[in-house]
């Protein structure tokens, strides 16, 4: 006869040396619960760089795994095909037709955050310091240009409890829109003293469009649709797979093999040997503050106040009809807090996926001056991702202290061991992903102005914990 022993996991392997071994008990709880739990993201990233450093033929674009395709469009299904299974489909269609983010975003990504690293390289390149590369500023214009990135601010806003459906919505329209805005751009902003650096060579730009319209509708379209289709006609099953096999951590490990190719790519193109030491770090800190300052003017965006000055009052039967019109037209501008975290992860942000594209496509793979075209783009990316899980903690705590959130939330908890603290997903989460709770529509915003207004999709919120 056999007896089924059940298996400790480790956070009850080192409870049990509480009592037997308060020393080791102390250690082990500090590194596993304190060091590990709270900083695997960035210890995993330490190793994938170190690793991309000394083989950065394995995940490269055109290496031995072929990253462009395993990691670039694999990596990015997986995340996308998650967001499909766990979102509900009418928040979603709501979400799409959420115009006046979409235009918040669009002239975020496009139009304030690209105008401002164009100055800023302006002024730099008339120090006339010899250590800045001028291709390196190049190549800072160029990260200024491209649409918000494609998985991280995913991953991000679902960590945080934000509207997630909101940032798909940015995400599948940004890039969509950016594989013709981008290039664009480049060329408006390549005049005068950038004339040098103007890709001006039109059979490229096809080159940029097929490979963008590729990997948005593989990538991102298909992967949503069929996690949609999979979640309405298997809503048991689809909730099952997500809470037993952790599917928001997955996503995290896919984003963080993203970045691992994406360094693999610059390692192996010599991106960091053709600048010198002061480059780099300089353009590590510019892009640490510009990320932090873009986020600020996203922040101001998304939550102008004069609004709250001009429309104090809901409009009453007896109020004008003017009033009632800019109200209805201009008050939804400031958006709630699930929505704005949404705006601040997807304004400020910027893919290496598409710039990689349009640098190689636009200058050639042989280009000299390659290597120093990538270097901003690929530190821009692994820089606003870290910037963005140091941030995680307090969004989520300002979206958690809205009224709104409270007051859903009062009525109820979460079976948690009383020792611990930890919730029971087991009992709780299957409950909590039938909730149709993220996303948020215009008419939310009409029938109660004077708070934040929105709902939350806890499927996703939950397990993730």
């Amino acid at each position: 006869m056999r007896f089924h022993i059940p298996s400790l996991s480790i956070d009850d392997r080192i409870d049990a040396l509480e009592k037997t071994s308060p020393r080791k008990y102390r250690v082990y709880s500090f590194l596993w619960r304190t060091i590990w739990l709270g900083y695997w993201f960035y210890i995993v990233l330490a190793i994938f760089i170190v690793i991309a450093r000394f083989a950065p033929n394995f995940a490269r674009h055109g290496g031995l795994i072929r990253g462009q395709y395993s990691i670039g469009y694999g990596a990015v299904i997986v995340i996308f095909l998650g967001s499909g299974l766990s979102m509900q489909t009418k928040q979603l269609v709501e979400n799409v037709l959420h115009w006046r983010a979409h235009l918040t975003v669009f002239l975020l990504q496009f139009l304030v955050t690209s105008s401002i690293i164009f100055g800023f390289a302006c002024a730099i390149k008339r120090a006339n310091n010899p250590i800045i590369s001028e291709w390196m500023l190049v190549g800072l214009i160029v990260t200024g240009c491209c649409p918000t990135t494609v998985s991280s601010n995913v991953v991000m806003t679902r960590k945080v409890d934000g509207n997630v459906l909101l940032t798909l919505c940015e995400v599948f329209l940004g890039n969509l829109a950016g594989a013709f805005i981008t290039p664009a751009l480049v060329q408006m902003y390549c005049q005068g003293e950038w004339e040098f650096a103007n890709p001006a060579n039109g059979s490229t730009i096809n080159d940029v469009y097929r490979n963008v319209m590729k990997q948005i509708g593989f990538c991102v379209f298909l992967p949503l649709f069929c996690g949609q289709v999979i979640q309405n006609v298997f809503p048991q099953q689809t909730k099952w797979f997500l809470v037993t096999f952790k599917f928001n951590k997955v996503g995290s490990f896919m984003l963080l093999l993203i970045m691992f190719s994406s360094f693999s790519t610059a390692f192996y193109q010599h991106a960091f040997t053709s600048v010198s030491h002061q480059s780099i770090i300089f353009i590590c800190f510019f892009n640490f503050g510009i990320y932090l300052f873009f986020t600020a003017i996203c922040f101001i965006f998304s939550r102008p106040l004069f609004l709250m000055y001009f429309f104090k009052k809901d409009p009453e039967e007896s109020t004008s009809k003017v009033y009632k019109f800019f109200y209805r037209l201009v008050r939804p501008f400031y958006y709630n807090r699930a929505d704005t975290v949404s705006v601040l992860l997807c304004g400020g942000a910027k893919t290496a996926a598409l710039g990689v594209t349009l640098v190689s496509s636009q200058y050639g793979d042989h280009n000299p001056h390659l290597g120093e075209l990538l270097v901003p783009l690929v530190l821009y990316q692994a820089i606003q991702v870290i910037t963005a899980g140091l941030l995680t903690p307090f969004m989520k705590k300002w979206i958690h202290a809205g009224p709104d959130y409270k007051q859903q939330h009062q009525d109820k908890s979460s079976p948690c061991d009383e020792e611990t603290g930890k919730p029971d997903n087991n009992a709780e989460v299957s409950e909590e992903l039938n909730d149709d709770s993220q996303g948020t529509s215009e008419d939310s915003y009409h029938s109660n102005n004077n708070s934040d207004h929105s709902d939350y999709n806890k499927a996703t919120s939950r397990y993730h914990e």
